[in-house]
């Protein structure tokens, strides 16, 4: 069946398809990273992305596409976490100015919008590479304006623009030698691949029914606690929540006395809908499951029973929970030392880091960082994480340090929507970011403490320990599963079965005649004994060098070493 334009109703279907496959596929695009390292995040980050640019969609009242299109770029933008969420969230910040003031979508306005998103994407990227997610919406995008000129049919024109996807990513490889190497396609691209299955999937019908996805009751239930995780915060005020009953039920759909009705989707989830926000409905042939914060669960309760009757109900007062988690906190959460720096005047510059590991933190701040925002490798903060710690600092002016390469389009974004004058500085690594806290000036300006501090950072060299996950040929190195790696500034270095064996290696492959202090910090999974070892490997090639060892606390790598 045609389908000549897109209303609201199919437009909701096309987010929350490409939401649910999104999630159901992380771990593979996950599993795509090109070092073989326990790192790789670009699936969890694109689905986290989606997941919050699907809330604020849903939680749109208009039902013209235009505006619906608006909520969902901001909701990807705020929740956007890691490169490939940025740009994700820059495609659909094109596709939703192009379609700014439209009702619905119809063929050439859909392929207009969608390529317009490419453009968005490409020009938000400081130095577009061919062979990523850019490749892929760019290609594809080109399918689609081809496309329009023979058909007004959207199922076809859509069905077009994914197939013309999987060519752009199949050829990735070709475009970034890197990816030739390893043995894979781009990760971003193939995320981008599953959102354009899923509209394809969700505009046409074209569904496998034996292979579509059913979120188990685990996931579910990690959907859910996200949800509420989003909507009811530590700090928020009980008064400023808006619906008062986190209501949860499942039916068994055509069983029971009061059953009036049959079940359809669309029907059961735009009734929902109108009753409160961070609505999931989710279904088989016999049951469906829902979660709704509303002020009347009692309707919400009727209203299932009239298509079968309710298996499981739960219903939590989410005002008298959090008025006492406000009073938990107040009470016992915080230490002396951290009741004595909350009730501390706010900084006049705010030095944000983002940083994971207890001793890690505690090093940061005593060179001068006034606030941590937990994350790093696998644990990309978004937008509004990092936004929110902005805003809330209290101060006039801020600097935001993102210690890893894959938060700095994050931290960009976050830095053009705070409240307040934000720069960013780049900073790759930990390392990075002690050797540019050395350079930082109370006195002097956002632009100058960017400019000497990221001038400072390079002085350093960065080494991270880690373990490969999978056999793989990289760099002329042949590696194996469980090898443990030495990576250097971003490249593996040394590959051995040897943990020790391994650090020491890549320590004196980081010190050169003008090295003068080497620091050693000891993650979850390290042990001081062995960092002692390290230190008297390097002592031994030079025993003039500082050898400094910290507790770091930080998870994936047992040793973060740098070399000034």
């Amino acid at each position: 069946m045609a389908v000549t334009e897109i209303t609201n109703l199919e437009f909701g279907k096309m987010v929350q398809a490409a939401a649910d496959k999104l999630n159901k596929n992380a771990e593979f695009i996950n599993s795509l990273n090109v070092f073989p390292v326990p790192d790789g995040d670009t699936g969890t980050n694109m689905a986290s992305s989606m997941a919050s640019g699907t809330k604020y969609e849903r939680a749109e009242n208009s039902t013209a596409v235009g505006d619906l299109s608006a909520a969902l770029a901001k909701g990807l933008l705020m929740g956007a976490r890691g490169n490939s969420g940025v740009i994700l969230s820059q495609i659909f910040r094109g596709f939703a100015k192009a379609t700014d003031g439209l009702e619905k979508l119809d063929a050439q306005a859909f392929v207009d919008a969608y390529a317009n998103g490419a453009k968005t994407a490409y020009k938000a990227v400081m130095k577009p590479t061919e062979g990523t997610i850019l490749t892929v919406v760019r290609e594809s995008a080109q399918e689609g304006l081809n496309k329009v000129k023979e058909t007004t049919d959207l199922t076809e024109i859509m069905h077009a623009i994914y197939e013309a996807s999987e060519v752009a990513l199949k050829k990735t490889p070709d475009l970034l030698p890197v990816l030739k190497e390893v043995g894979v396609v781009d990760s971003g691209g193939q995320g981008l691949v599953f959102v354009l299955q899923a509209f394809d999937e969700a505009l046409s019908g074209r569904v496998d029914k034996s292979a579509d996805y059913k979120p188990d009751n685990a996931e579910v239930d990690e959907m859910v606690n996200a949800m509420d995780h989003q909507s009811v915060q530590g700090k928020l005020d009980p008064k400023d929540i808006k619906y008062t009953y986190c209501t949860q039920m499942l039916v068994r759909l055509g069983k029971g006395k009061q059953v009036t009705k049959k079940f359809d989707y669309d029907t059961f989830y735009n009734h929902l809908a109108e009753m409160g926000d961070s609505l999931l409905v989710l279904n088989d042939d016999q049951v469906v499951r829902v979660h709704v914060h509303t002020e009347h669960p009692g309707e919400v309760l009727t209203w299932g029973q009239q298509f079968g009757d309710l298996q499981t109900i739960e219903i939590h007062n989410m005002v008298w929970q959090q008025e006492e988690i406000m009073e938990h906190d107040e009470e016992e959460s915080a230490s002396p030392v951290e009741k004595a720096e909350q009730a501390a005047p706010a900084p006049e510059t705010a030095v944000i880091a983002v940083a994971s590991g207890d001793g890690i933190a505690k090093l940061l701040k005593s060179l001068g960082v006034t606030h941590i925002i937990s994350g790093g490798q696998t644990m990309n903060p978004s937008t509004q994480d990092i936004t929110e710690a902005i805003n809330q600092s209290g101060a006039k002016q801020a600097l935001v340090l993102p210690d890893n390469g894959n938060i700095f389009m994050t931290a960009d974004q976050a830095a053009e929507v705070a409240d307040i004058p934000t720069k960013v500085v780049h900073t790759k690594t930990i390392a990075q970011a002690m050797s540019a806290m050395l350079e930082y000036n109370e006195e002097a300006s956002l632009e100058e403490n960017q400019a000497n501090m990221e001038e400072n950072m390079t002085m350093v060299a960065s080494g991270e320990v880690t373990h490969a996950i999978r056999d793989t040929k990289i760099d002329g190195m042949e590696i194996q599963k469980d090898d443990f790696l030495g990576i250097v500034d971003g490249k593996i270095v040394e590959a051995t079965p040897d943990l020790k064996e391994t650090a020491i290696k890549m320590v004196k492959q980081m010190l050169d005649e003008d090295s003068e202090v080497v620091t050693i910090l000891v993650g979850a999974d390290g042990d001081t004994a062995t960092a002692e070892d390290i230190k008297a490997a390097i002592l031994d090639v030079d025993d003039e060098l500082d050898v400094q060892i910290y507790d770091g606390g930080q998870p994936v790598y047992p040793y973060l070493i740098s070399v000034e």
